[in-house]
């Protein structure tokens, strides 16, 4: 039987909160200066999270660890744009734009990886806080909207900033997780799918834990008009997207089932929809096969990372570096089931299943990155390589 204090532990280590580290959180303010963007990663700040070492510890169970030290990327000519998932504290139904430990700790995790393909920008937005989300059903459908306005207008401002900073030459990667990817569908949608110039820059958008929508059995044509979902590593100019789970999702699911009535910002919704899934270690044949799952270690554990400490004890994650290839693999495929479409993490022999957390309705969504980072970053590099070979 699952402990609920188990179950709190892992949730407070995902938003941040340093439990395992016994670690209380902080906060920096960051001027926004004229244009009132806070960034919390760009090339310039000398404090950036989304940089830093690549050295990596690689696990096998019964065998020596072997530590990688990729030698520090050059710029490869391509940004990536990032907005992070609902990680704040704060009590109020918006977050502010404190650079947070808790924000800082999520971008390390999930974006810093990408540093080794691309030069990472990442706004601190204000945010729907965990405070909002825990108490949810309290707000009205117009509330609810109101809140991921005020976020998406900080993401907006951002992005706008950047695209009138950056070479107008260089490819950009969309990286987004959970509210983060709902954010960059919005700004797709509004702001980059409808204008050529601008779409034709963008090399991939990653979004995860998003729930984005297509039509069934089809690429393009739900929450996108051009963008396609991606089918192989070489093609660019496409969307990868999944929700992740353990077992199928259940029917009250959060993630992975498209609304069947209209939600107070629009999307498609309706029988002929579906939410999008691309294997990330398949994309063209969908073929389950072992993810190539990394983990940051440190003070403030990724949530993977926590999961496999308390499973199995802190030595299971501690290494000496950054960043960890565990012994526990994941075999993953795109499965369908009635309305549902998911990601489906099976553990190999020896290596324990996951569990859902916080509830079975979340399956695997605190890990959607992770368990497939070392993937996302090889599929990218191949992308660079695509692109470059195609303008030469």
């Amino acid at each position: 039987m699952r402990d609920s204090r188990w179950r709190r532990v892992v949730a407070s280590v995902v938003c941040g909160v340093g439990v395992l580290a016994g670690s209380s959180v902080g906060a920096v303010a960051d001027p926004a200066g004229d244009t009132g963007v806070v960034w919390l990663c760009r090339p310039d700040r000398a404090d950036d999270p989304c940089r830093g070492s690549s050295a990596t510890t690689v696990r096998q169970a019964g065998q020596p660890d072997v530590r990688e030290d990729p030698t520090p990327a050059e710029d490869s000519g391509v940004d990536c744009f990032y907005v992070y998932p609902t990680v704040s504290l704060e009590p109020t139904p918006n977050s502010d734009t404190a650079v947070t430990r808790e924000v800082r700790a999520v971008a390390e995790q999930q974006a810093a990886r990408f540093s080794q393909v691309c030069q990472v920008f990442a706004p601190v937005y204000r945010q729907r806080t965990l405070t909002a989300l825990a108490r949810e059903r309290a707000y009205s459908p117009d509330e609810r909207a109101e809140m991921a306005r005020i976020a998406y207008e900080d993401v907006l401002r951002a992005w706008r900033q950047f695209l009138a900073e950056r070479e107008s030459g260089r490819p950009i990667v969309l990286l987004g997780h959970s509210q983060g990817a709902r954010m960059l569908r919005q700004l797709i949608r509004e702001e980059i799918d409808p204008q050529q110039a601008v779409r034709e820059r963008i090399l991939s958008a990653i979004l995860l834990g998003g729930n984005v929508v297509v039509p069934k059995n089809g690429d393009v044509g739900g929450d996108f008009q051009h963008l396609p979902l991606c089918r192989g590593e070489q093609q660019t100019r496409c969307v990868l997207a999944w929700q992740t789970f353990g077992a199928t999702p259940p029917p009250d699911s959060r993630f992975g089932r498209n609304p069947t009535t209209p939600e107070p910002l629009p999307r498609p919704y309706g029988p002929d929809y579906e939410v999008a899934c691309t294997n990330p270690t398949s994309l063209s044949g969908n073929e389950s096969r072992t993810a190539a799952t990394v983990l940051r270690t440190g003070p403030v554990p990724s949530p993977l990372a926590a999961e496999l400490a308390l499973r199995h004890g802190p030595s299971a994650v501690a290494a000496p570096t950054p960043w960890l290839v565990p012994a526990e693999k994941y075999r993953l495929q795109c499965v369908r089931d009635g309305d549902a479409t998911a990601l489906l993490a099976t553990p190999e022999p020896g290596s324990a299943e996951l569990y859902a957390v916080p509830d079975a309705t979340w399956g695997l969504h605190l890990a959607d990155v992770e368990i497939a980072l070392g993937d996302l970053v090889r599929i990218v590099a191949s992308q660079i390589s695509a692109d470059r070979a195609a303008h030469r």
